[in-house]
């Protein structure tokens, strides 16, 4: 079902041709909703914009918009404001129509697209031996909200896990499992070897104060490398093990991931090198082989280049991501690449993008994005950390969420006298702790920085996971006392809109298929956070003010179609942020 916004665009363009001509076909009518009811629901700007065009005074320029404008099916008739603003308010019998269709629409009125793209969403990307912490939990998240809007439109997603599971450090992990572990290169029995960053530390002392150890582990590096069967299977147990804890947290997280580690593009980094050197593109400096950069220079003014192999002859970060791109545009045939990083890595993909593109490997028809990211920080404002100054392990950041959401709970059952089983209290507190610390991020405008606070991304006011699922449990609450069958409801249900909560929340519902739009172009759930949150606070003041079960027939039922509809949006907009409902709390 087209949105309104849409409906009103083909009719602002029509307008706009017929009385100005066909050269302003295609004219943005710029228009906005709005949030003052003075100014009416919607706002159109396209005057100012076009009085340069025109060569006249945008109020005029509004008035024959006007005049040509055929709206009479949607809105009340167009007033202009200001300096030549058209300002818009939408008919209740629009409203109830448009409400009618979506209520025994599954998909809420939300269209697919015309033209299913082939999407990548790279995100997480943990490294193999090391632990997942607070650092990995906004590209997890965002990362997942992005491929489920992109999903629920149609579109053929593949998740992927650029794991790092490849590079020098495994020579030092090799050789000292062989140390401490001898009989895991002999057997054929899997290895558990317990706490795989304690592991860590102890093999990087013995790197640092052990010069064999150190001359060992390079030497493993090239037999890694060189496909040596006895350091493939160690690398083998490395990797295993960090899998299997990585797995915890997404099960804990509800994340799907399709693993592809930097080890899988290790057979195709020479041909990177090779075809760069038959396009001219690369250069020896200093005894590597680099593409010189436009745009990026050093403190001398010089170009400078991206490294594609070093010296030694070994590889870097750089020739994987190149021989990731080719391998994704070649063989997964993606229309849409989309790398969910924190911002430190701009730069990174920007060069290593216009080297991609210099040698012709990304066509034009392909989309490379970055999605960018900022810092977790502790309530003083700095990075967060621990008491000790170690980076927080994102296992101990979840269980300590899920601890809080518990206590809260048992705190509420005690003080309205209420009995629950075990079994309820551990279901209610997962899902609040997880909703809490995913919606807390997603919430924010990822371009920031923000500030991580158990106690305000757990409280039941303001703009949090809980807030939401309670007005979501809430309509659940108006369901089980009236007896309610909701399906039954949307069959019968006729919108009546009478009082202004009413045509407020119902204008919001109708915004849902604008602002999933616009995450899928912009990749920002924070819009479709905002807009949940406003739904909430719209739905409570519709409660406050609207009788529900005690409304005469026709109205009540209509009053049931508007907490149907609106449980359903929440329900639907949660899931697209990863997050699960209620239905009690």
């Amino acid at each position: 079902m087209p949105s309104t916004v849409e409906h009103l665009r083909a009719k602002f363009d029509h307008a706009i041709v017929a009385a100005f001509g066909q050269e302003m076909a295609g004219t943005d009518p710029m228009l906005v909703p709005t949030s003052n009811p003075k100014f009416g629901d919607y706002q159109c700007n396209v005057a100012m914009s076009l009085t340069k065009a025109l060569k006249s005074n945008p109020r005029a320029i509004a008035t024959q918009i006007i005049e040509q404008l055929e709206i009479g099916d949607l809105c009340e008739p167009p007033e202009i404001a200001g300096p030549g603003f058209i300002n818009l308010r939408l008919k209740p019998e629009y409203l109830e129509a448009q409400l009618n269709t979506i209520l025994t629409d599954e998909r809420l009125g939300i269209p697919t697209v015309d033209n299913p793209q082939k999407v990548i969403v790279d995100f997480s990307s943990p490294n193999i031996a090391k632990e997942m912490h607070v650092g990995h939990l906004r590209s997890t998240i965002i990362g997942d909200s992005i491929a489920r809007v992109l999903e629920f439109l149609d579109n053929d997603v593949l998740r992927l896990n650029h794991v790092g599971d490849w590079g020098t450090q495994f020579g030092m992990l090799i050789t000292y499992l062989r140390e401490v572990y001898p009989e895991a290169l002999t057997t054929a029995d899997a290895l558990d070897i317990g706490d795989l960053v304690a592991f860590y530390r102890k093999a990087k002392v013995r790197f640092d104060e052990d010069n064999e150890f150190k001359e060992a582990s390079r030497q493993e590096v090239v037999k890694l490398q060189a496909g040596a069967e006895d350091s493939r299977r160690a690398w083998a147990i490395l990797c295993e093990q960090s899998r299997r804890e990585f797995q915890v947290i997404y099960d804990l997280l509800d994340i799907q991931l399709e693993e592809r580690g930097e080890s899988f593009y290790n057979s195709f980094l020479s041909e990177v090198v090779k075809d760069l050197e038959k396009t001219g593109l690369l250069e020896e400096n200093q005894g590597a082989k680099c593409v010189f950069l436009d745009g990026f220079q050093n403190k001398e003014g010089e170009a400078l280049p991206l490294i594609v192999q070093k010296s030694d002859g070994g590889y870097n970060y750089a020739t994987t991501d190149l021989a990731a791109l080719r391998y994704r545009i070649n063989i997964d045939k993606a229309d849409r690449m989309i790398y969910v990083t924190d911002s430190g890595q701009a730069n990174h993909f920007t060069q290593v993008w216009q080297v991609a593109r210099k040698a012709g490997w990304i066509p034009d028809d392909v989309d490379v994005v970055h999605v960018p990211f900022g810092l977790v920080l502790g309530e003083d404002g700095k990075k967060l950390k621990t008491r000790s100054g170690e980076t927080v392990r994102l296992r101990d950041l979840l269980d300590e969420a899920i601890n809080r959401a518990r206590k809260d709970l048992e705190m509420r059952l005690k003080e309205e006298e209420r009995t629950e089983s075990k079994e309820f209290i551990e279901n209610v507190a997962q899902i609040v702790g997880m909703s809490a610390v995913k919606y807390a991020d997603l919430s924010q405008n990822r371009t920031s920085n923000y500030v991580f606070s158990f106690d305000k991304m757990l409280s039941l006011q303001g703009n949090t996971a809980p807030y939401l699922l309670y007005a979501y449990v809430r309509i659940q609450g108006i369901r089980r006392k009236g007896e309610i069958d909701f399906k039954q409801v949307g069959t019968e249900a006729k919108m009546q809109l009478q009082e202004d909560a009413e045509l407020t929340l119902a204008k919001h519902l109708l915004q849902l298929n604008e602002v999933i739009a616009t995450v899928a172009t912009e990749l920002l759930p924070n819009r479709l956070c905002q807009y949940l949150f406003e739904l909430s606070q719209k739905f409570n003041q519709f409660y406050d003010q609207c009788p529900v079960l005690k409304a005469e027939d026709a109205q009540r039922i209509s009053r049931l179609g508007l907490c149907d509809l609106t449980a359903r949006t929440l329900k639907l907009g949660l899931s697209l942020l990863g997050i699960s409902v209620l239905e009690r709390m």
